[in-house]
């Protein structure tokens, strides 16, 4: 008995290939809702996202420090000497001559008073000298006009005997003997006269000699009362007392520190700037500090940079263009900016909290909806305090994730809720 066969019908080729296309796509998208749904989740509230902007970046250098007077004035003692009575306190504002401190050593006046002891001494036997000179002096004076006149008169004679004796009136003898008095009586003459120079030579040496060491002496005096003068001590210059680290009865050293004076209207800040940050510091730089607490912000420039890092930061100093405001004094805590330089028309976004040193990062990038972001590598360039330069990974208007996401390391993608 024959069985009729069933004759089956196939499927168009346009209808399978669809259904293999809708199969794949369902298990594209149901696999990208498994990656959606197994990506790290972040809450939006946690993490700080910047945005992308072109145009002109200021590139600046932070660094945190203090005022410093540049006007100070150290007091010291001169000698050692004990404190007898304090007038002034730290803080107190002083003028030229304001008495300090008076401090008192009996050693100090004694010696004072053995120079002027000794000063008088000397001008004394100064005056003595002087007169015993002067009176040597004159007496030779005297003998030499004495001789002289011995001469003019024994000349005479021999000059009227030697006439005589040529009329016959008197004899050869006695014209000689005239003749060789005067001749001794000259040269006698011109001895005297010098040894007197001789003497006016030793009169004045013995005289400069006792000069200089009156002059010695008074300079020795001179600076045995200043010594004592010191003990009142004063201010030499206007200011203000920012340290007096004395007590009364206390014995201070010679060079010891007694007080110290600032102008409170000359400042210079004092910044420390990270090292790796000072590469790009110049001297001249512009600058901006700020006193804080509600105080003004003052402009200035650098006015130098310290050879050596200490602690990771290096010392630089900011002299200020302007007089300090009231509200500024030594020793307050102040923020400075250091302006490098103006990039114009470049991408930059807000500093993230990672970049340090590497100019190559990643960042999470967030998707059009907001809802997602995925990790992309971006190229920085040029840094600042708060932003940096953006060369490539990254397009103008496009957000970031600037938060440390470093517990998230190995995730490519992140959804953020």
């Amino acid at each position: 008995m024959d069985v009729p066969k069933t004759r089956r019908r196939r499927l168009p080729r346009r209808a399978a290939l669809g259904a293999v296309i809708a199969l794949a796509a369902g298990g594209v998208t149901l696999g990208l809702g498994h990656l959606r749904e197994g990506a790290p989740v972040v809450d939006r509230a946690t993490v700080v996202i910047g945005v992308v902007h072109r145009g002109q970046m200021l590139r600046q250098v932070r660094g945190q420090g203090t005022l410093v007077p540049t006007d100070i004035r150290l007091v010291t003692a001169d000698t050692a000497a004990r404190v007898e009575r304090i007038h002034v306190v730290a803080g107190d504002a002083v003028t030229p001559g304001t008495l300090l401190v008076e401090l008192s050593n009996p050693d100090v006046e004694l010696r004072a008073l053995e120079a002027d002891r000794e000063l008088g001494e000397a001008r004394a036997h100064l005056a003595e000298l002087e007169a015993t000179l002067d009176s040597q002096r004159l007496a030779q004076e005297s003998g030499v006009a004495a001789i002289e006149g011995d001469l003019a008169d024994a000349t005479r004679r021999a000059r009227t005997l030697s006439q005589l004796h040529a009329d016959g009136a008197v004899s050869g003898l006695e014209s000689d003997e005239a003749l060789g008095r005067a001749e001794t009586l000259s040269a006698r003459t011109a001895f005297e006269k010098r040894r007197l120079a001789a003497i006016a030579r030793s009169s004045r040496a013995q005289i400069a000699a006792q000069r200089s060491q009156v002059a010695g002496l008074e300079h020795l005096a001179g600076f045995a009362h200043r010594q004592v003068a010191a003990l009142t001590v004063t201010a030499a210059s206007p200011g203000v007392v920012q340290e007096l680290p004395l007590q009364s009865g206390q014995m201070v050293a010679a060079g010891a520190l007694l007080c110290k004076l600032v102008d409170p209207t000359r400042l210079k800040a004092e910044l420390r700037v990270p090292e790796t940050q000072i590469k790009d510091v110049a001297v001249g730089l512009p600058a901006t500090v700020d006193l804080g607490g509600g105080a003004a912000t003052m402009p200035g420039h650098v006015s130098r940079i310290d050879p050596a890092a200490v602690a990771g930061t290096i010392k630089i100093d900011v002299a200020l263009d302007a007089r300090a405001p009231a509200g500024a004094r030594p020793d307050l805590t102040v923020d400075g900016v250091v302006e490098i330089e103006r990039l114009d028309q470049v991408l930059f976004v807000d500093r993230p909290a990672f970049a340090g040193t590497s100019d190559r990062i990643s960042l999470f990038r967030l998707s059009p909806g907001g809802d997602e972001a995925v990790r992309v590598p971006v190229e920085l360039g040029k840094s600042s305090v708060a932003t940096v330069q953006v060369r490539a990974g990254l397009r103008e208007g496009e957000s970031v994730i600037l938060s440390d996401l470093g517990q998230l390391d190995g995730a490519d993608r992140i959804r953020l809720q």
